[in-house]
């Protein structure tokens, strides 16, 4: 013990730890009960969270290579090969997202609690700053996994970032460091996601920690003490003297359990669920792909699937700025009044409907019936009743250039009440049914749609060869109405035409 005793006062002695960290320690926390005093744990929890990002971080980059040729090659290494590599990129993967939900969690509490308010309107503002650049590591990160979902996540994103107004192309070519994905992308994307993110949220961590101190923890809001600037600090000062409690040890114990929980939590979801698999290699080509981001940015995926295409641009750019927007002026437009939840029944009803909201669309997004269909099967030529090669050959590149994946086709056509039970149609509902496309269309404005695509369906003019795309033009050509409909549905258009006309 002696000798113990000795090297840490030779330690406080020459770097004074002791004496600056003792007051932190020591410092009184406004007393909860054990009704109120476990949501003040999900701050230190979401720190948990990030400082096991750091040390799996650390210990994932000394096998990962971030260049476009090896990056994919060492993460399958790191998968297969290293030992507890595949532990370690659940570890990365599942703390990721344990700090999104809790740092989203810890914002909800915050602001039904009224913590945002006088004097912590600063406290608020870091921790708006902390929650994106969360959201940021998320999306950097998928992109270091290198294949086919990492590298069409960033192509969705490059396109979002392509509707900003005026500078839509250049944000774009920012995004992709380039025209195109590749490893100047992977590269620029790691620098983010390894350095300078990181950087962020270590400086505001800080800033944040110092201000909690500063500031001290709000106390439990009770209904009736409205927030006045001009007494709150001396109300404060006096309920701390009164009921206050050391934050050593009365309350860092919730703290210490909460963080063995979260750490607990992501040691078994690593081994028991493991990482995000590892798709195919990226391939520009290949566009049997769903680029679906991770679980808690889903629910965006479905908002985006789910609005008509001529609101996408005003969705994309005016929802995350909106709520950018919000967030900061929230505490410099209401930094008084009541903080009870109870006097407070607006911001209760906006909560409630955010988790409503977020909730029913992260699961729509797991059921989307937009998805690609990738369980298809291909069709056999002879149902379809092809009578030539051509055409049998467009019914087959149909399927293996993924046209099937997004779009629907009745399988016997639209006159055909043959083979009772077996079904009619396959393939997506993820774009239009094109079970009478050859009824609908010319042969041109087939041609058109194919080479150019749109919305969310990519050009197809540089991946189909003209026999290709005579083939699968050919094929479409014959999915057609009865005759009878077919003159019906004419008579209708040019109905509609004149009244137009008209």
């Amino acid at each position: 013990m002696a000798i113990i005793k000795g090297i840490l006062g030779w330690l406080e002695d020459r770097t004074g730890l002791g004496a600056a960290v003792k007051p932190v320690l020591d410092h009184k926390v406004p007393y909860t009960n054990w009704k109120t005093g476990w949501w003040y744990v999900l701050g230190s929890a979401v720190l948990v969270a990030f400082m096991i990002q750091v040390i799996s971080g650390i210990a994932l980059s000394t096998s990962y290579v971030s260049s476009a040729g090896e990056a994919y090659n060492s993460l399958k290494f790191i998968t297969d090969e290293m030992i507890f590599g595949n532990f370690l990129r659940g570890m990365h993967f599942w703390g990721g997202s344990a700090m999104v939900l809790l740092v989203g969690a810890h914002a909800l509490h915050v602001f039904i609690v009224g913590a945002f308010k006088f004097p912590r309107e600063v406290n608020w503002l870091s921790g708006v700053v902390l929650f994106f650049t969360t959201l940021a590591m998320g999306f950097t990160g998928q992109l270091l996994r290198w294949d086919q979902t990492a590298y069409w996540s960033v192509i969705v994103g490059a396109d979002q970032a392509a509707r900003t107004p005026f500078i839509g192309e250049s944000l774009a070519k920012f995004v992709m460091a380039g025209n195109t994905v590749g490893g100047a992308t992977l590269s620029r994307f790691f620098a983010y996601h390894v350095f300078f993110i990181p950087g962020i949220i270590f400086l505001f961590i800080g800033l944040h920690l110092f201000l909690v101190i500063r500031n001290g923890i709000s106390e439990p809001p009770e209904r009736g003490e409205a927030v006045d600037p001009k007494t709150y600090r001396q109300r404060y000062h006096d309920l701390l003297e009164k009921t206050g409690v050391p934050f050593w040890p009365d309350a860092v114990w919730r703290d210490a359990v909460a963080a063995i929980i979260v750490v607990l939590g992501v040691v078994g979801l690593s081994i028991f669920v493991g990482p995000p698999h590892l798709e195919a290699p990226p391939d520009p080509t290949e566009l049997r792909v769903y680029p679906r981001p991770d679980w808690y940015l889903l629910w965006y995926f479905s908002v985006l699937a789910l609005i008509p295409p001529a609101a996408e641009p005003y969705v994309i750019l005016g929802g995350p700025g909106l709520a950018i927007v919000l967030m900061i002026i929230l505490p410099l437009i209401a930094n008084k009044g009541e903080r009870s939840p109870l006097r407070r029944p607006w911001a209760m009803g906006f909560v409630l409907l955010l988790v409503i909201m977020i909730s029913t669309l992260w699961i729509t997004g797991l059921v989307s019936p937009w998805s690609p269909d990738l369980t298809t099967k291909p069709i056999d030529p002879a149902v379809l009743k092809l009578s030539d090669a051509q055409t049998q050959l467009g019914a087959k590149l149909f399927y293996e250039k993924g046209c099937q994946y997004c779009h629907a086709i009745d399988v016997y056509g639209p006159s055909d009440a043959s083979q009772p039970g077996s079904p009619r149609v396959v393939g997506g509902a993820r774009g239009p049914d094109l079970s009478t496309t050859g009824s609908r269309l010319t042969k041109e404005q087939i041609v058109v749609r194919i080479l150019n695509g749109g919305n969310s369906m990519p050009q197809f003019g540089t991946l189909l060869t003209p026999p290709e795309l005579d083939a699968i033009v050919a094929f479409l050509q014959t999915r057609k109405l009865p005759t009878g409909e077919h003159q019906q549905g004419k008579a209708n258009e040019v109905e509609v035409s004149t009244n137009q006309k008209k």
